[in-house]
């Protein structure tokens, strides 16, 4: 067997290891007396032009089309929509020739770090990250380099960002709205990481590559403003899910899009469509390529996520806990009781509260609490975190 894939299978993500201990203690105790915050699971349903639209096409489709394989890339006409779609809303200047359907944003970021890494390039993140990054990379050959952000503030710090890019930098990968914090990055901090980036590419004569992945691209309150890539730099890569926006995770089907602006952009794009073959990644679940036009600019009823954050965080903040306050997608990034963040989390176990860790997102002494679950249980869960609060305090 190959030792590291075994290894990766025998000690799975600490977010899975969570999500399956739940469902044991639910078939235990019930599923009434877990408080599971484990996992990104979105709690609300599809919209009605999601269910609408898959009926008419499995209705009104040739089953032949429908079921059958659409080229690698994924469908012409589907790609164009998301193109014009973009175009539409971002102000952008996209085209379906640098777009590449994909089985969800992990197919995507995989192909695109497949791409474009060398053995020993690196691709810098900034913690706390989505642990899969890890993974990815080294699948690709690449290195990955961890650069802290601001404690309390969680923005980027520039300082050890230019110090930590260097001539084996090939990219740098941003997450915004952010997992685990919730954080979006403003426009003035995207132009600033921007203006590093095109300094260091001029610097080290080559491209590095801005790549933005966004399953939370939608996932926004209080109208906070996020700014979409391709318009502030060229050399840039948008890996993109339905899974949050339309709550379909389990149905796989994003994309990447390769800015119109990036530099030999032809060629990445051959090396996108080179990556997804070598990877097994080619044509996308075509029901669901089908479904994409239809559905562009639909969201599930995300006001659900902004009352369980408003009901969470402010109670969680009146009991005691610190908290990052989170701007979009659909969780909390809280400080832990004591330094251990795993010790914190076993003993949130004894309350049967599940809340993961944030050693594995990069960052010490935090538990990200998921919070895309129904607010009734969030609403029984409170007693259990004030409990476990005065555990450490009373």
């Amino acid at each position: 067997m190959n030792k590291r894939m075994y290894e990766l299978s025998s000690h799975a993500s600490v977010i899975r290891e969570l999500f399956e201990y739940g469902k044991k203690r639910k078939e235990v105790i019930g599923n009434d007396n877990v408080f599971d915050f484990s996992i990104g699971n979105p709690s609300n349903p599809c919209p009605n032009i999601v269910t609408n639209s898959l009926i008419n096409l499995l209705e009104k489709t040739d089953p032949i089309n429908l079921h059958g394989y659409t080229s690698s890339p994924g469908d012409y006409e589907v790609r164009k929509s998301i193109a014009e779609f973009l175009n539409r809303k971002y102000g952008c200047h996209e085209v379906p020739e640098k777009i590449y359907l994909t089985a969800g944003a992990a197919a995507a970021l995989t192909i695109s770090l497949k791409a474009i890494l060398n053995k020993g390039e690196e691709v810098i993140v900034f913690a706390p990250f989505f642990p899969e990054y890890a993974v990815f990379t080294e699948n690709a050959g690449g290195t990955l380099k961890i650069v802290k952000c601001l404690e309390g503030s969680f923005n980027i710090d520039f300082d050890n960002l230019e110090k930590a890019i260097c001539q084996k930098t090939r990219a740098v990968i941003i997450n915004y709205p952010n997992n685990p914090t919730g954080k979006i990055l403003d426009r003035d901090s995207l132009v600033k990481l921007c203006a590093i980036l095109s300094k260091k590419e001029k610097d080290y004569q080559h491209e590095i590559y801005l790549i933005s992945d966004e399953p939370y691209r939608e996932l926004v309150y209080d109208d906070t403003f996020v700014p979409f890539i391709t318009n502030y730099y060229d050399n840039s890569i948008v890996c993109y899910s339905f899974s949050k926006s339309l709550s379909l995770p389990g149905e796989r089907i994003g994309y990447i899009l390769i800015s119109n602006n990036a530099n030999n952009g032809d060629i990445l794009y051959k090396s996108v469509c080179g990556a997804g073959r070598s990877l097994g990644f080619i044509c996308a679940p075509t029901l669901f390529q089908y479904l994409i036009p239809s559905c562009l600019g639909y969201t599930s009823d995300l006001s659900v996520y902004k009352v369980n954050r408003d009901l969470l965080y402010e109670s969680l903040s009146n009991i005691g806990y610190e908290i990052v306050y989170p701007d979009g997608a659909f969780y909390l990034f809280m400080k832990a009781l004591e330094k251990d963040a795993n010790a914190f989390s076993d003993r949130a176990k004894k309350y049967e509260l599940l809340l993961v860790p944030s050693d594995s997102f990069g960052y010490k002494g935090y538990v990200r609490i998921s919070y895309c679950v129904d607010s009734d249980m969030i609403k029984r869960a409170l007693p259990k975190f004030k409990k476990l609060f005065d555990e450490y305090y009373i």
